[in-house]
């Protein structure tokens, strides 16, 4: 049994990293011992569990059958620890959490340090991704997202309501054409996301302020930030990134005001787990303290 839950642990960490060099990292052991305890499950199993390619290992069906049964086992595995020895301690181990970058730099780095101090012996990794995070890869043990998936064995959770507003440097406006209705932004220089690379429908922001080009483009939130910093031109930003940058102001707020919401999105089977249920407690109880707090300076 105990041979069968590790050869389970090896091919979780292959299907995640899609790669023995990858998994050999995660486990700590060289990648031949991975691609030999990977044989020999498909040995016992009698099946390929997965399809190998120049671009690396892809789940066969077989493989994605496996994989549930071998998330569920996971999951079994930590809440009975959990369940004998977790209770009334601090959190502890490693959590990663994935993140758009807007929140992944304006607000999570306050909000998990305080976590931290509070869990001396937690890690928090942040991945800051212009991307959905795949849970179901085990990318992230949870992400923040701007719109609720509907898909998947997935729990969801609202978080807060944040705001948006047309923002530009001080500099900028007093060295540019007047700007007083939002007519006058075609005589602006506008900056914004790339459009065929924008993952979430949340974040095509064109259509309601009525602009219909980017000057100015990036599919990262801190680039276009930096480039209204520079004064390059005008473009949408969160409010709670607004105190971040000295002179940067609110223009056309009358006109053009938009708000969105965040999400907690975990695994179902997660929520069994009280280390888990503390962590998101507590992020979740942080996020809203602190987009209030900065949205207030804005």
């Amino acid at each position: 049994m105990d041979s069968q839950w590790d050869d389970l642990k090896v091919f979780l960490a292959v299907a995640r990293a899609e790669s023995l060099s990858g998994a050999g990292r995660i486990l700590k052991v060289d990648p031949a011992t991975v691609g030999r305890r990977i044989a020999r499950l498909e040995r016992a199993l009698k099946a390929a569990l997965f399809a190998k390619s120049p671009q690396g290992y892809a789940l066969t069906n077989e493989g994605q059958r496996l994989m549930d049964h071998a998330m569920r086992a996971e999951q079994e595995m930590l809440a009975a620890f959990e369940d004998v020895g977790g209770h009334g301690r601090q959190l502890s181990g490693q959590i990663r959490l994935g993140a758009p970058d807007g929140m992944a730099n304006f607000v999570l780095p306050q909000v998990c340090t305080g976590i931290v101090e509070q869990n001396p012996d937690l890690e928090i990794q942040i991945v800051a991704l212009p991307r959905i995070i795949n849970l179901s890869k085990r990318e992230a043990d949870m992400a923040i997202a701007v719109s609720a998936p509907s898909a998947g064995r997935l729990s969801v959770q609202k978080l807060t309501d944040y705001h948006l507003h047309l923002v530009a440097s001080r500099n900028y406006l007093e060295k540019s054409a007047p700007l007083n209705t939002r007519a006058d932004l075609r005589h602006h220089r506008i900056i914004g996301y790339i459009q065929d690379m924008i993952f979430d429908k949340e974040l095509d922001y064109l259509a309601e302020t009525g602009l219909d080009r980017v000057d100015l483009a990036s599919n990262s939130v801190s680039v276009q930030f930096s480039w209204l910093r520079q004064a390059a031109g005008i473009g949408i930003m969160h409010d709670f990134a607004i105190p971040y940058a000295r002179g940067l102001v609110k223009v056309l707020e009358d006109e053009i005001s938009l708000t969105r919401s965040f999400y907690l999105v975990r695994h179902a089977e997660d929520r069994r787990l009280e280390r888990m249920n503390r962590f998101a407690e507590a992020l979740a109880r942080g996020i809203r303290r602190e987009v209030a707090r900065l949205e207030d300076r804005a």
